[in-house]
């Protein structure tokens, strides 16, 4: 791993009108590094990664990708909001995979992992053909490059999805919560391919709400309450030794997965 981090998050702030989404998050994910993030509904998760991908803008602070301002550029002495083409290029350097599959319908599975490379990134058709195939065999889907998403299970179209993500040779790969709109017995599916990337060395931030998960794939894990980071560290830190009566209190709610001592709720 390395020690200059590809993403370097800078006491973020969002806000959705008088709730704060984000509260001064700062969070560096470097080279290599599995970052998953973990917390309760409405802790600023999701908003987190849709922020660094520039779903979302931000209200304060500064987001870095490989030490390049994302989302405004320095002018005259200021800052000013970037042009959207030049945000939809630093956008191409980040794959994303989110909690519904966003494949689109009309298209067979092969044209979904290839039109990005093609109409975006300016590959050669043939190139692109031969990259999707490739990615949809290391997915497990290379039987169903002229299939239609409806034809897919939730399961298959999330790895379709994922697929069309690392088409585009992402810098860093965000997943924001990828398995909470599958049926359950199609969940371990979609995890499989994503600890595939984790061996094989992939920078990627992981939301989910998968705790046995979340401490297998990651090198570190961050623990988010109210939009702030309230409690990083190793998995071992974090599952096996809680900081806090708060976070050992949202473990307790996963079995085994809080420590000798779990907190009930009424105590944080």
């Amino acid at each position: 791993m390395s020690d200059t981090p590809v993403l370097h998050v800078r006491d973020v702030r969002k806000r959705f009108g008088g709730h704060a989404a984000l509260d001064g998050v700062s969070l560096d994910v470097h080279e290599g590094e599995v970052v998953t993030v973990i917390g309760p509904s409405g802790s600023g998760k999701s908003t987190l990664v849709r922020c660094v991908h520039q779903l979302e803008s931000i209200d304060g602070g500064a987001m870095y990708l490989d030490g390049e301002l994302l989302g405004y550029e320095r002018h005259r002495g200021h800052l000013r909001p970037l042009p959207d083409r030049k945000v939809a290029a630093q956008r191409s350097r980040m794959g994303m995979v989110f909690q519904q599959f966003n494949l689109f319908g009309h298209w067979s599975v092969l044209r979904n992992v290839v039109e990005a490379q093609v109409a975006v990134h300016g590959r050669d058709p043939g190139q692109a053909r031969a990259e999707a195939l490739r990615l949809l065999e290391r997915v497990g889907l290379a039987g169903k490059a002229d299939a239609h998403p409806r034809m897919l299970s939730g399961g298959q179209q999330q790895r379709v999805a994922i697929a069309r993500a690392l088409a585009t040779n992402p810098r860093i790969m965000l997943f924001d919560e990828p398995t909470s709109a599958l049926d359950p017995e199609l969940v371990d599916e979609v995890l499989s391919v994503v600890r595939d990337l984790a061996r094989g060395g992939m920078t990627m931030i992981i939301v989910t709400h998968e705790m046995s998960f979340a401490r297998e794939v990651a090198d570190r894990c961050v623990f988010m309450e109210d939009g702030r980071v309230a409690a990083t560290g190793t998995p071992k830190e974090i599952f096996d030794a809680p900081s806090s009566p708060r976070l050992r209190s949202f473990l307790s709610r996963f079995t085994g997965q809080a420590g000798k001592t779990p907190v009930e709720e009424s105590t944080s």
